[in-house]
């Protein structure tokens, strides 16, 4: 006999999203103990900057096609043939970027990028050549564990996705140290060699546990469900490739632009350390998105999303905003990350401008995760698109016209554009969400 499926509780969605979201935040204490580790070594300020502004941009950039697998095989993957046509599509796109990734760090095009699109300082072009280099196995690792972590997550097994990056985060700490003690290598190559192994290990993790899942997969689609041709496949993804490519050549973009202001090596160095912790609350948005994508077609299951993802947007910027106004942050950046006492007053002064950064994050995650569900995704580049012009128009009269400090003027910049992001998701969701409450004759939220 046909039972209709029970409707969504907070319960359910607490479950499935913490475990994500711990795993987010995980990656986040990446890029802090990178941190604490290179400034305790020699010349820390050219490692850092090296890494933050440079090593670390152009990888992302390089691996940006691949980013959204998760969310592509959360939606997607729902059958062994569907599960082999993904694998088939990784494999060969991040064999396509790892090429691109050699080609970059190995030949004179490096220097190309770096004198002449980014114009660092020139201290900085040796040690981030080598991190670059070092950074080779970044692109297939992250391929490959995004695309099993999606098919976890679709299984309702979210919480092995946080034991992966544990195992991660692990593999990062140990490395360093062990790269930090047993030999002189500079902070740049003990930093990336310690990424390079985490990720790695985590992608090994992953393969690992996806196994068994993978079996029980059924071998076809059921009844109604059709079949993920390559058609169907490349409408899907093409546009949410473009997605993380587009956002991630801004960090890039603003590098280059505190670069040419006021105080640039005092902005590029603290550049990471803003990230990091920013990224700690951001971590805890983004996770959202599977969670929205894994969980909307369920019964009454909009409403109660939407007001998850509200308390999430205001607890988590209480929580930033609360540590900024503390000792907490002079305990964080001057004892725990070690810096310098001008570089901990930049990196604090930075991350409180981030305050609106944890909300709008979410936000984004609900709305995109939405429209991703439906396979409407041409919405998804067209919102990063105006963030991009938007943060580099402002990025551009910032560096013509602005005497602050670049690294304050461009995390304003950062926070604009991603309010306009904000904004074109909630437009272009508006209906779909609509549909989904008309369909349960539910009132519609408040945006």
């Amino acid at each position: 006999m046909h039972q209709e499926k029970a409707p969504l509780t907070m319960a359910r969605i607490v479950s499935t999203w913490w475990p994500l979201a711990a795993s987010w935040l995980l990656m986040g204490i990446e890029l802090p103990i990178l941190t604490a580790v290179v400034e305790r070594m020699d010349h820390p300020h050219v490692n850092l900057a090296s890494y933050g502004s440079v090593v670390f941009p152009l990888a992302l950039i390089i691996e940006a096609p691949i980013i959204m697998l998760l969310a592509a095989a959360t939606a997607l993957v729902r059958d062994k043939q569907s599960y082999k046509r993904l694998h088939l599509f990784m494999t060969g796109t991040s064999i396509a970027l790892t090429a691109v990734h050699l080609g970059v760090a190995f030949t004179p095009l490096f220097d190309w990028i770096f004198n002449e699109l980014l114009e660092a300082p020139k201290e900085l072009l040796e040690p981030s050549r080598i991190g670059l280099r070092i950074m080779t196995p970044w692109t297939w690792a992250i391929a490959y564990r995004r695309m099993q972590q999606g098919v976890l997550i679709r299984a309702g097994l979210s919480r092995s996705v946080g034991v992966g990056t544990l195992v991660r985060l692990l593999g990062n700490l140990c490395a360093m140290l062990i790269a930090g003690q047993l030999t002189d290598a500079p902070g740049i190559i003990v930093g990336t060699v310690g990424i390079a192994t985490g990720v790695t290990m985590e992608a090994i993790f992953s393969g690992i546990l996806v196994r068994p899942v993978v079996k029980q997969l059924p071998d076809l689609p059921g009844p109604g469900v059709s079949s993920l041709s390559w058609g169907r496949l490349l409408k899907f993804y093409l546009p949410l490739a473009m997605t993380p490519f587009i956002t991630l050549i801004l960090p890039l973009v603003g590098s280059a632009a505190m670069a040419r202001m006021a105080s640039p090596m005092l902005s590029l160095a603290a550049w990471p350390a803003v990230h990091g912790l920013v990224f700690l609350f951001r971590g805890v948005g983004m996770a959202y998105n599977e969670v929205v994508v894994a969980l909307v077609d369920e019964p009454g299951a909009v409403p109660m999303l939407a007001r998850f993802c509200r308390r999430v947007a205001v607890v988590a910027t209480l929580i930033l905003g609360a540590w900024m106004g503390s000792p907490l942050a002079d305990f964080w950046f001057s004892d725990i990350m070690n810096l310098s006492p001008e570089l901990a007053s930049a990196t604090r002064i930075g991350v409180s401008l981030c305050l609106l950064m944890p909300a709008y994050q979410v936000m984004q995650s609900f709305f995109q995760g939405v429209l991703v569900a439906s396979e409407r995704t041409r919405a998804v580049p067209e919102a990063v698109a105006l963030y991009s012009l938007l943060a580099g128009t402002l990025f551009r009269f910032g560096v013509d016209h602005v005497k602050i400090t670049g690294l304050y003027y461009a995390v304003l910049c950062f926070t604009c554009g991603g309010l306009m992001q904000t904004l074109w998701l909630w437009k272009s969701s508006r209906k779909l969400i609509r549909a989904h409450l008309d369909k349960a004759s539910l009132p519609l939220p408040p945006a």
